[in-house]
């Protein structure tokens, strides 16, 4: 549990494409360049530990943000450091955001002014699905990795909780960066389970990328 008093005004973003955090889930690193680099020293100064996750915008207007209005802010929860100088390093999801403002500064990095209102939720107990049909719902995942050339640990799956389960797939699945917003701006586990289902359906009309899950 993160108190919502701690939740600070302004935090370090991550721009990075297709890369998904969501509350309660963990997502996995690698950091090497330089403004990265300080924004992690920077990060791991602060009481809260937070860095924000946010899809840049491909086609943004001009005078507008350059990054989706909603992210997905990460307490760093671990951290290597490799012999070649890069960082290997854990971001647990706390809660949404929506992006007030960019700050201009001396930082290396891009920091934003953040409103946590209406994100509540993503701060208490795992969300339940009432209406999860989960062997409809596998059997769905399955044909989809079959068109995709994908493979995974389908008893680890099998046994995951429902939240678990449609976040860590949400995630990890190859789908374009605006469909990964769509599956973060979800306002309810339900919501993004209807919404994976829907992505993995148009994936299997239109075919897509290999790959593996792990």
């Amino acid at each position: 549990m993160f108190p919502k008093s701690d939740l600070p005004d302004t935090i370090p973003v991550f721009p990075l494409p297709g890369a998904l955090l969501l509350p309660r889930a963990r997502l996995p690193l690698q950091i090497f360049e330089p403004r990265y680099l300080a924004m992690l020293d920077d990060a791991l100064k602060t009481s809260d530990r937070l860095i924000g996750m946010v899809q840049p915008r491909e086609k943004a207007p001009a005078g507008s943000l350059t990054l989706q209005t909603i992210g997905c802010a990460g307490r760093l929860t671990s951290f290597s450091e490799t012999d070649d100088g890069r960082y290997m390093i854990t971001l647990s999801g706390i809660s949404r955001f929506r992006v007030l403002k960019e700050i201009d500064g001396f930082a290396p990095y891009r920091r934003c002014d953040v409103s946590w209102a209406g994100f509540d939720r993503d701060l208490g107990s795992a969300e339940i699905d009432p209406r999860f049909e989960r062997d409809t719902f596998f059997e769905a995942l399955n044909r989809y990795f079959e068109s995709q050339g994908l493979q995974t640990d389908w008893e680890s799956l099998k046994d995951a909780e429902d939240e678990l389960l449609i976040n860590s797939l949400s995630m990890l699945c190859p789908f374009e960066p605006e469909d990964k917003q769509a599956l973060l701006e979800a306002p309810s586990l339900q919501t993004r389970r209807e919404t994976l289902l829907t992505l993995i359906e148009f994936a299997m009309r239109g075919g897509g990328n290999e790959g593996q899950l792990q």
